[in-house]
């Protein structure tokens, strides 16, 4: 399981830099292989760089708040193919619900874990491969591929024998 070393720098009152936390980070939510890890927010308000606070703590909510900013792992296990499509559903609906995104499942006919985010989404595949999932199209990912994701109706399959490891870095946008 991951469980990254995370670095935050900031400065002291003099001004000059400093290690502000320097720690491994426990996942913020197991379910199997498929793996939630937060590493970083932002609030959209000013950032102070001689604070201390750990911002990847709080409850886990998949998007970020107006203009703020998040920055996760997320691991996704391939799927068990006898699993129903009803507990698949349902698998999901808790999953969105308890990072209170089921707002965001607005058309989830192609896939249970299709969601609409109001961010742009920087997101690396840095282990394993992948689907992602769109209303129109699929695309085959692997290690290294990124995926430049600007508020559409998407979801992400591990399409391997192995679990898919991904970065994601969520931007608070707006869209035409």
């Amino acid at each position: 399981m991951i469980k990254p070393r995370r670095i935050v720098t900031g400065v002291d009152t003099n001004g000059e830099s400093e290690i502000k936390i320097n720690s491994l980070i426990e996942p913020d939510i197991i379910n199997g292989d498929n793996i939630f890890l937060e590493l970083w927010n932002t609030d959209g308000k000013i950032i102070d760089n001689k604070d201390s606070e750990d911002r990847s703590k709080g409850p886990v909510i998949l998007s970020p708040p107006k203009e703020g900013t998040k920055i996760r792992y997320f691991s996704i296990a391939p799927q068990d193919p006898s699993v129903s499509a009803e507990d698949l559903e349902l698998m999901f609906s808790a999953g969105f619900k308890a990072i209170g995104a089921e707002h965001e499942r607005v058309n989830t006919t192609k896939h249970p874990g299709m969601h609409i985010t109001q961010t742009i989404d920087y997101i690396i595949l840095i282990k394993g491969t992948a689907t992602l999932i769109l209303d129109k199209e699929e695309v085959d990912l692997i290690a290294g591929d990124i995926v430049v994701q600007r508020g559409t109706n998407h979801a992400w399959s591990a399409s391997g024998s192995e679990s898919a490891l991904f970065i994601a870095v969520l931007i608070d946008s707006k869209f035409k």
